[in-house]
């Protein structure tokens, strides 16, 4: 853990007698590939970090909320758009000594270092959790035409195209055109 990282905060004013609290505003620089293949936080864009620290028998219990904007590409018509991002998270940053340090997997609860703890990790699954994994510019957008590739939006309700012949049933379609032909001459004389 860097303590020199904008995520990472000292706990040493915070003190560990249960139920006292302390509040930072954060506007930190997002961190590099915050996001999915499709949508995320471009590096270096600011985020706000509220976060609420209060210290409970077993650690530090973190209260917050992320607030920013995401970049991405709509998965059904292609175009580029941003949108805001607002995402809470709680999580609790066990002490050294604690018993919680000790009956669990370090994986598995984050923990204080050196009275600093570091939130990118915790912002990180935040948002990145938040993230839809089919992004889309507005919840009415009608995609693409899959035979001309065309913004459906951008059509008139009547556009069509005429379905192509499956090669497998051509020798079929001519049969019966021929037979279709034969029969009208016939018809007209």
């Amino acid at each position: 853990m860097n303590p020199r990282s904008p995520f990472v905060l000292d706990t040493r004013k915070l003190g560990r007698r249960a139920g006292s609290q302390r509040h930072h505003r954060l506007e930190i620089p997002a961190p590099a590939q915050l996001g999915l293949e499709m949508i995320g936080v471009p590096e270096g864009t600011p985020l706000v970090v509220d976060v609420r620290l209060e210290a409970v028998t077993e650690g530090v219990l973190v209260t917050g909320s992320v607030t920013g904007t995401v970049s991405g590409e709509c998965g059904r018509c292609l175009t580029a758009f941003t949108d805001g991002l607002a995402v809470d998270f709680v999580e609790l940053f066990a002490y050294p000594d604690s018993a919680t340090e000790e009956t669990t997997d370090p994986d598995e609860v984050s923990r204080i270092e050196a009275e600093h703890l570091d939130l990118e990790p915790v912002v990180r699954d935040a948002v990145v959790l938040s993230l839809p994994l089919t992004p889309l510019c507005r919840a009415d957008c009608r995609g693409l035409c899959p035979e001309c590739g065309e913004l459906l939006d951008d059509l008139p309700d009547d556009h069509t195209h005429e379905a192509p012949l499956d090669p497998r049933w051509a020798a079929l379609a001519e049969r019966f055109s021929a037979a279709d032909e034969a029969d009208s001459s016939v018809r007209s004389e």
